[in-house]
């Protein structure tokens, strides 16, 4: 007789509480089925309401805030699953015009004012912070492209070892998983509609602004880094970020971190690297105009502060006059056009947003004065001046860089 204090069952075996799940020791000799445990009733439908709730309060929470800084909806992160989008365009026959260059080309490019003057739309292939040498020799080499090829280059990068920041969408055009691809144009139709997704603004990349540069051998510290430069839109059509150009802090940020202090002496560039981009200026031309296309060169402007900067790192005889005369191209100087040398980018190496558009329009129309490759629309619309973005009528008079090195403006 089971004592009325046992825990046992009634087959002799030990009691076991209804929320702790059987063991298999607890069913000796049995086969053991799927373990089952007892789950009390929840107001399922209500804790997910709840659960939904705090997700848009926090999701709209921070899209508030992000679009509080100046981040907007429809900025879709350019990144090299964009590039590499644009370069299989090139691949199919979508234009026959393609631009490639550093941030300067992509930043002062107006792809609608370019479309409005001529009729045609550009191929957007310029990256920032890259050299725009082994991309003309990657698309002579590795492609049957045989219309315009537009090079804008800041001064120097040409001569660079490599493509620089932009080695990533060369290796993502040349594969690119299913699982990369999903994921860009998922990131992308989101951004469509949340503007807390600008990839420079995620918590992964905003924590490591917390790192106070304590570190040993830091060259460029985390505090002197660009922060957000751009905005990109379809076809990789890139502004200047707009708090840039109106929010003051910003914008000498930006200054400060081009490093252009008193004092600074620029790396200079060797005889051998100059040899090399020339011959392989020369190669790609060939190789393109042999397919019947054709290469020409533009120099955005930058602002006396940097061009003081430029000249003492490599003169524009020895950097620009001598690399077109290597190659036998065509080239639009800022310098030697009233329009273009009027126009000061206000963080020193970028134009604004409608200096961009103003820039583009002078520089379409002095190309189709050079090559039969650009032509003007019967019904193109007037040309622009200085004064349509907001640059004073003294800026059109001719500013000559300093002799010496400016102290760039700091935080």
């Amino acid at each position: 007789m089971r004592s009325s204090t046992s825990s046992s069952s009634p087959d002799g075996t030990p009691a076991r509480p209804g929320f702790v799940r059987a063991t298999a020791s607890d069913r000796p000799g049995v086969a053991q089925p799927v373990p089952e445990r007892d789950i009390p009733p929840r107001p399922w439908p209500r804790i997910f309401g709840t659960a939904m709730v705090l997700l848009v309060i926090a999701v709209g929470t921070w899209e508030w805030r992000m679009r509080a800084v100046g981040l907007e909806a429809g900025d879709l992160d350019d990144g090299p699953s964009a590039w590499a989008e644009q370069r299989r365009r090139v691949d199919a026959g979508a234009s026959n015009v393609v631009f490639v260059g550093d941030s300067r080309m992509l930043f002062d490019s107006d792809l609608d004012r370019y479309e409005a003057l001529t009729g045609v739309r550009p191929i957007q292939l310029a990256i920032a912070g890259s050299n725009p040498r082994p991309f003309l020799v990657e698309i002579a080499d590795h492609s049957r492209f045989a219309g315009l090829v537009v090079v804008g280059i800041a001064h120097t990068t040409f001569f660079g070892p490599d493509a620089g920041l932009g080695r990533g969408a060369l290796e993502r055009y040349r594969f690119e998983s299913p699982s990369v691809r999903a994921s860009f144009r998922l990131h992308r139709a989101l951004s469509r509609a949340f503007a807390f997704l600008d990839d420079r603004f995620r918590f992964s990349h905003l924590v490591h602004f917390l790192d106070d540069d304590w570190r040993t051998g830091v060259r460029i510290g985390t505090a002197e880094r660009l922060w957000k430069l751009g905005v990109s839109r379809d076809d990789r059509q890139t502004w200047l970020w707009p708090r840039i150009e109106t929010d003051a802090r910003l914008r000498d940020h930006q200054r400060a971190a081009w490093g252009l202090g008193a004092g600074r002496k620029p790396p200079p560039i060797t005889d051998a690297a100059i040899a090399t981009a020339q011959r392989e200026l020369r190669e790609a031309v060939a190789t393109i105009r042999a397919r019947g296309g054709e290469v020409v060169f533009l120099r955005p402007p930058s602002d006396p502060h940097f061009r003081v900067f430029e000249e003492a790192q490599m003169p524009r005889a020895q950097a620009w006059d001598a690399l077109l005369a290597a190659g036998g191209v065509h080239g639009v100087h800022s310098d030697d056009d009233p329009v273009m040398r009027a126009l000061v980018p206000p963080e020193y190496s970028h134009l604004s947003r409608a200096c961009a558009t103003v820039y583009t329009d002078a520089y379409v129309r002095a190309l189709a004065s050079r090559t039969p490759r650009v032509v003007l629309r019967a019904n193109a619309p007037a040309p622009l001046t200085p004064g349509d973005c907001g640059m004073p009528p003294a800026a059109l008079a001719v500013h000559t860089p300093s002799t010496s090195l400016a102290p760039a403006v700091t935080e």
